[in-house]
């Protein structure tokens, strides 16, 4: 999810849109990415297959899918956020929240989740329309990745075609919680600017999950 503080500063219109990544940008990208995908790591083994036989097979296989889990949910989710208000001419670059990554890990061994490893930060002269636009980023991209690898685990099997739909499946619960109309979600600034583009919204999601789950 995208955060910008109330108060604006002053930017050159061009800056924000050229696309790019700084070198600390980069290194918070990569650590939040790390991070969380240990923390699915153990969700999804359990913390008591780290004491079987071939605990150290199955930790480097569920270690692998998680990145790509997370590389193709959370990580373009926010890369959405941030190419779009560059598009704008806002400064816009990831930030991680340390507090949230070592939370993350710390209840993930309870059977928990929680992914708030970070945000996109955003500075410059942005206004409720802009934000929205900016917030909506977020969940489309979540949408349009769980339609589409759904779609490619009906056209695979075996290891792979469950891989694809475990993606697209946490796709879509990405989005239908980013969409939640109360801050920090993404789903408060739709909301705020646009009622009806906000239901919507929510109603293709959940449409969507219903399909990914029940199909």
């Amino acid at each position: 999810m995208p955060y910008r503080p109330e108060y604006t500063i002053e930017i050159n219109p061009n800056f924000g849109k050229k696309m790019g990544m700084s070198k600390t940008e980069l290194k918070h990208i990569g650590i939040a990415v790390l991070a969380l995908s240990v923390s699915f790591t153990i969700l999804y083994m359990g913390v008591r297959n780290f004491f079987s036989t071939n605990w150290v097979i199955n930790t480097l296989g569920w270690f692998g899918f998680s990145i790509v889990a997370v590389t193709f949910s959370f990580l373009l989710h926010e890369l959405g956020h941030k190419f779009v208000s560059q598009k704008m001419g806002a400064w816009a670059e990831f930030r991680m929240y340390p507090a949230g990554l070592i939370m993350g890990l710390i209840v993930s061994i309870l059977g928990i989740l929680i992914a708030a490893p970070g945000a996109v930060m955003i500075y410059g002269r942005i206004n409720d329309k802009e934000n929205a636009l900016i917030s909506i980023a977020g969940p489309a991209v979540n949408g349009v990745l769980a339609g589409l690898f759904i779609a490619l685990s009906f056209v695979t099997t075996g290891g792979i075609s469950a891989l694809l739909y475990l993606i697209a499946h946490l796709n879509v619960v990405l989005a239908i919680f980013n969409m939640l109309p109360i801050m920090p979600f993404d789903g408060s600034k739709i909301y705020k600017w646009s009622k009806p583009v906000y239901f919507v919204m929510v109603a293709i999601l959940i449409a969507l999950y219903i399909a990914i789950r029940f199909i």
